[in-house]
């Protein structure tokens, strides 16, 4: 298990990471748009030798399942409570509430946290959770929050599973879940590849997230962001707390899902906002801060954990 001092480096060592990517950006040698090559490269390419080279290292058996179960309650709990919060306001600030509460940055955020700590049990816990989260975030979640603003765009199911089977890291999932289930392995030369690209996927996801890290917000949208995220993570403390003491799960999956929970919002959440027309800047500056704050409540709950 891994001491306080070795999670406290490691929490360093990747506020650094971010903070490299932000000051090179602010000094010109990034731009905006390099976000977006970095985000490629973690989506399609070392997010998915991560799950590749985690699956491969254990057994697992159909109840883990279950996993993926608390990804999906997750999103539904926490868009819900951003409905309840928003009573009394217009269709417009209501689905801006539900998209800003609800789901989870799991590829770019948490898995390198668990990478470090948590071990291949601990991976595949959570890549089973962001399934779960994926199913919701890559569509469901907008579907809802689009019905609530009055906005025409309702997509169908067969959109939203194309949506999710052109997610590279969500085929992974999927098809390393199966394999993993029937006790089927790849050979030695695949997952000794995936392990050499898995293995810069925390640096290539921290870097990405100091490049896109920006807050602009003036007084009262200030006290919006508050309201939202003081909900938004009060209520991951009481899931965390929740599922790390109660869970009938082994302790690393316990562990992976309370990180899971406690992680920042989902990184899809300001595209929706802008589709239904609303503040797009606004909620960057909430994603943004989310991170901040992500990078504090799992630092602290992998310190408390371990």
């Amino acid at each position: 298990m891994a001491g306080i001092g070795a999670v406290l480096i490691k929490a360093f060592a990747f506020v650094a990471i971010i903070a490299i990517g932000y000051g090179l950006k602010r000094i010109g040698f990034f731009h905006a748009q390099d976000f977006y090559l970095l985000s490629k490269i973690n989506l399609k390419l070392t997010l998915p030798a991560a799950i590749i080279a985690n699956f491969s290292k254990i057994s697992m058996d159909v109840s883990m399942l279950i996993v993926c179960v608390i990804g999906i309650g997750c999103n539904a709990a926490t868009m819900l409570v951003g409905y309840l919060i928003s009573l009394g306001k217009d269709k417009s600030e209501k689905a801006f509430d539900m998209l800003n509460m609800s789901g989870y940055n799991i590829g770019s955020f948490t898995t390198p946290f668990v990478q470090n700590f948590l071990g291949p049990v601990g991976v595949a816990a959570t890549s089973l959770f962001d399934t779960g989260n994926a199913v919701m975030c890559t569509g469901i979640n907008f579907t809802v929050a689009s019905m609530v603003s009055g906005e025409d765009e309702k997509p169908s199911p067969g959109r939203i599973l194309r949506t999710l089977l052109s997610s590279a890291p969500f085929d992974v999932y999927v098809v390393m879940t199966c394999l993993t289930l029937l006790k089927l392995r790849l050979p030695v030369a695949v997952v000794t590849l995936a392990e050499t690209i898995g293995g810069a996927n925390a640096f290539i996801a921290m870097l990405m997230i100091g490049i896109g890290f920006e807050i602009r917000a003036d007084k009262e949208k200030l006290k919006l962001m508050v309201r939202i995220l003081t909900v938004r993570f009060g209520m991951a403390i009481a899931l965390a707390v929740g599922f790390y003491v109660l869970a009938p799960l082994e302790l690393e999956v316990r562990q992976a899902v309370a990180i899971c929970v406690i992680g920042p919002i989902t990184s899809v959440c300001p595209a929706y906002v802008g589709r239904l027309k609303g503040d797009v800047e606004l909620a960057s500056a909430i994603n943004s801060l989310a991170i901040l704050i992500g990078v504090v409540t799992t630092t602290v709950g992998l310190v408390i954990m371990l």
